[in-house]
């Protein structure tokens, strides 16, 4: 029997959206950007490894309910990537998200956001150093002209704000976490050949196992302690948005165009970050917020120019 024509059009709406690396990116950022912000409520809430090993706990039951059918079917291409899987998501996962919560409880969000920021040189630089990619001068350029705009944020357009930074346990957390991500991000390329939510369903159980050593950890040092109500309520906005759809979205993203190209979307966070502060707290919207955006998407669109015209490859 046909598809109706409202099914039909709904189908080619999803693929459309699932297609659209630039809106899959974009939402992915608000997404971090919310976590980020999450990392610095649940101090006090929910104990970081607790947030960390109840949120692959819950994302790891929904996609192994939903994708069990891809998982078994391909499972022969799977069985022989276990440790590439449980690399990935231990790395990639695990590893980033507890450094993160960790990182929260002793440094700012502005060390935070300027730290992360170094994401998109970090994936250029892997992908230059262990997989030979070439990078064009424009698209080093435009990395380093959004990059500018990261910084122009994190100082609050004052520049006298970096000079007055100082590294602590926090700020070396978050840096190791930033190069763990890159890491994951580069990575994504020797995926196996499946569906990313059967990817994805793949590695949530080593992230999930692998969130035991921190939460041992925890337990062992008293540091554990169940979440409150508003931890809860937090946990449910990290196990649905950052911990599965952003996920999702990010790894679909790269195999549209590629680590490098899509890493680069990361230096929206900070900007979104601040855009949540001005509609939940009330902060105001300055001159150096303005001069940030318009760089970050100028530096963007100065290195997506050239890819967008260069001619396809074929495999």
């Amino acid at each position: 029997m046909a598809p109706s024509p409202a099914s039909a059009e709904t189908t080619s709406l999803f693929g459309r959206f699932y297609g659209n690396a630039y809106l899959l990116l974009t939402l992915t950022m608000m997404m971090w950007a919310g976590h980020a912000a999450v990392s610095r409520l649940a101090v006090g809430e929910i104990s970081p490894a607790s947030l960390t090993f109840l949120r692959w706990f819950i994302v790891a039951g929904i996609m192994l309910g939903f994708s069990s059918a891809g998982l078994r079917q391909y499972w022969p291409v799977l069985k022989p990537r276990m440790v590439y899987l449980a690399l990935m998501g231990a790395l990639g996962y695990t590893s980033y998200n507890i450094l993160l919560y960790w990182s929260a409880h002793s440094t700012t969000a502005i060390n935070i956001s300027i730290i992360n920021g170094a994401m998109p040189a970090l994936i250029f630089i892997f992908a230059l150093a262990f997989f030979g990619q070439r990078v064009t001068a424009l698209q080093w350029i435009g990395m380093l002209v959004s990059m500018a705009g990261v910084i122009l944020t994190g100082a609050k357009g004052d520049v006298q704000h970096l000079l007055d930074l100082s590294i602590n346990h926090g700020d070396l957390l978050i840096l190791i976490a930033a190069i763990l991500y890159s890491g994951y991000s580069v990575l994504l390329r020797k995926r196996p050949l499946v569906p990313s939510l059967v990817f994805f369903a793949a590695m949530t159980p080593a992230a999930l196992v692998s969130s035991f050593i921190p939460l041992g950890m925890e337990i062992a040092t008293g540091e554990f302690f169940w979440p409150s109500t508003k931890g809860w309520l937090l946990l449910i906005y990290v196990a649905i948005f950052p911990s599965l759809l952003s996920q999702i979205f990010f790894i679909r993203a790269v195999e549209l165009i590629g680590a490098g190209r899509a890493g680069l979307f990361s230096n929206l966070v900070p900007l979104f970050g601040a855009g949540f502060a001005m509609l939940i707290l009330g902060e105001t919207l300055a001159l150096y917020h303005v001069v940030s955006l318009v760089l970050v998407l100028g530096g963007i669109l100065l290195a997506e120019w050239r890819a967008n015209r260069a001619p396809p490859q074929t495999s």
